[in-house]
């Protein structure tokens, strides 16, 4: 398969499970009753920004993939056996750590005037976030986050299976934190867990604070550079604050 045809078809599954998560996240507020009021247009253009972005991030991952199946280059590998076991588990949690590290200084970046206003103005134009606005970024933005992966995949062994979770888990992030309701029970979000892992009541607070909550996975960065601001506790709260929804299409 040639370079470009590569990059093009993972454009195409990017975009197709972003459709698919956002849409399957979507349908789930709404059903609860959780759905928020937003603009007219807003779903649209947060649609439209991110399969924009599905095409950006396509790109690096289908060069990626065409050089390690025509050639055999990058750290990539089927068989379990010609890696460590442990390197098997391990792989995908430093591929995690490392994207929470560049997410979280990126970010902060991103939310200094000149860069917010040049790249990740886009995103915050949700107002209020949804489900649809995972991937809604501006290109520069989108460019700086689709590097990663397929970088790190030239250099730290991880088998296609994990790195597969890999990017399911950032998916999974990417949606549900952006829903304006939490999905966890309360104790699971007050307790250890939510002390440790960022859900959306932590990363609602991002989006009404631009000054805080700047981390995607863990709140490892966010406490130890004094970014952390806790949690949205309204969202917490039973029954759930739900809004009237109207058309955003």
């Amino acid at each position: 398969m040639p370079a470009l045809a590569a990059a093009l078809l993972m454009s195409l599954i990017v975009g197709l499970r972003y459709l698919m998560l956002s849409g399957m996240f979507a349908a789930i507020t709404r059903s609860t009753g959780r759905a928020r009021a937003i603009p007219v247009g807003q779903v649209r253009a947060e649609i439209k920004w991110s399969l924009l972005s599905a095409l950006i991030y396509g790109a690096p991952a289908g060069i990626t993939y065409w050089a390690w199946n025509r050639h055999g280059l990058t750290q990539l590998y089927v068989d379990p056996r010609v890696q460590p076991l442990w390197l098997l588990w391990a792989s995908p949690l430093l591929y995690l750590f490392v994207h929470d590290t560049w997410f979280y200084w990126t970010h902060r970046l991103m939310h200094r005037p000149r860069w917010f206003r040049v790249a990740h103005a886009v995103h915050h134009q949700s107002r209020p976030p949804t489900a649809w606005a995972a991937m809604s970024f501006h290109p520069w933005e989108a460019l700086s986050g689709a590097v990663l992966f397929p970088a790190l995949a030239w250099v730290v062994p991880i088998h296609v299976g994990m790195l597969g979770l890999v990017l399911l888990i950032a998916s999974l992030f990417g949606t549900t934190n952006h829903m304006g309701w939490e999905m966890l029970p309360a104790r699971v979000v007050r307790g250890p867990v939510g002390a440790a892992l960022i859900s959306a009541a932590h990363h609602e607070l991002h989006h009404r604070n631009y000054r805080a909550n700047f981390g995607l996975y863990f709140r490892f960065w966010d406490r130890i550079c004094g970014t952390d601001r806790g949690i949205a506790e309204d969202m917490l709260r039973s029954p759930p604050r739900v809004m009237p929804a109207k058309a955003g299409t």
